[in-house]
């Protein structure tokens, strides 16, 4: 019988690199295509040793994990349940993120202990993942600018493989909502019954008439599902109650909100009919998976927000669910991604000839770092806990 690793010591690794031909919007908050534009972006991989000498990572940090290091040492590193309660009590007062960072390198170790990939200790199997392409913001800079770049860029995605594609479109630039319903009927009426369309206009349609007038609009061109229309920031349970009594394409909420009883509270309200979650917001994978049963028992499917290996392993693992996110994605670039999984891929071309990903079958996570990536770009290493 296998004993339990113990927690001896949590670090942090930093590091920067460029993104080809990114560049930011009017807000400087969303990435857009910008030709020849070199964005530098920053980035941290946690790491929890144990006293077995097996380490639990994740590419990912917040303050919230420096709060909560000291109290991991000598922790039992498979008490994942007990250690995500004790968490998140700790970390009520900010943001929650290192919930979920801690509890994913805590699962690592476990599926590494026992030498099998994630979906297997979550009781899932490996099977074909629908994805879905999901688009960088709509842009002023020859990229996605016009509802015509859409529509060729869907069409290029449907060649891939693809049945299904998402449009971040322009939001605020110049308030004009009418750009924003012109893509959406032109892309209802090039896809109807080739492709499930969605929408995210991402908190930045400026009142609830606008974001009324696009879904009135969705509900034209049959839309799959739209998610978080205006500007509330997503956490308007009453709003989006009453846009849901006037809009029949379904609504996808609960991105901006963390953690299990929020999510409930959310759906108790008759405040969504898709439920949003993720790994790295909510909790974990503990946390995940427990927003996707919550949401099973209410007869309702969860979509994991964002790509990553981790979300491939709890989408194998559950059955309410729909689409794998593998995004940001854009005909002009490459990548928005740090290169920091070895033999892994959520970029464009990341799925094969029917659109499908799959969960990787290594033990833990699935797939090695690239540490000689990261240390390459490294800029700092620190450790945030040590056993004395």
């Amino acid at each position: 019988m296998k004993t339990s690793p113990k927690i001896t010591k949590v670090t942090v690794t930093t590091f920067e690199h460029e993104l080809e031909n990114v560049g930011k919007d009017y807000n400087t908050f969303n990435m857009v295509y910008e030709a020849g534009s070199k964005l530098k972006q920053k980035g941290a991989i946690l790491q929890i040793h144990t006293d077995q000498g097996i380490v639990g990572e994740y590419p990912g940090f917040s303050s919230d994990v420096e709060t909560a290091a000291q109290y991991l040492i000598g922790k039992d590193a498979l008490a994942r349940e007990s250690i995500y309660n004790d968490v998140k009590r700790g970390l009520r007062h900010g943001a929650m993120i290192g919930v979920g960072l801690i509890d994913i390198c805590l699962w690592d170790i476990a599926g590494k202990l026992y030498d099998e990939p994630l979906y297997r200790l979550l009781g899932g199997e490996k099977k074909a993942l629908p994805a879905y392409a999901s688009t960088l913001h709509g842009d002023e800079n020859g990229g996605l600018q016009a509802p015509q770049d859409f529509a060729d860029f869907a069409e290029q995605c449907y060649e891939m493989g693809y049945r299904s594609f998402k449009v971040h479109g322009w939001g605020l630039a110049g308030s004009n909502i009418k750009r924003e319903i012109d893509n959406v009927l032109a892309l209802g009426k090039q896809f109807e019954g080739r492709m499930d369309l969605l929408i995210d206009p991402a908190c930045e349609v400026k009142n609830f008439g606008d974001a009324l007038k696009l879904g009135l609009a969705c509900d034209e061109a049959g839309f799959f599902w739209w998610e978080d229309p205006y500007q509330d920031g997503g956490v308007s349970q009453f709003a989006h109650r009453k846009l849901r009594q006037m809009v029949k394409t379904p609504l996808l909420q609960t991105e901006h909100i963390r953690l299990l009883e929020q999510h409930v509270d959310f759906i108790v309200a008759e405040g969504t009919d898709y439920v949003r979650a993720g790994a790295h917001e909510d909790g974990g994978v503990t946390g995940a998976m427990k927003i996707a049963h919550a949401s099973e028992g209410f007869g309702l499917d969860v979509e994991l927000h964002g790509p990553g290996p981790v979300h491939r392993h709890i989408m194998s693992s559950i059955r309410n669910t729909n689409f794998f996110e593998l995004g940001l994605v854009h005909p002009k670039v490459k990548s928005t991604k740090a290169p920091v999984y070895l033999g892994y891929n959520d970029d464009l071309d990341g799925i094969d000839s029917e659109g499908n990903v799959y969960a990787p079958d290594g033990p833990g996570i699935g797939v090695p770092l690239d540490w000689d990536w990261i240390r390459a770009h490294q800029t700092d290493e620190g450790v945030l806990a040590e056993a004395n």
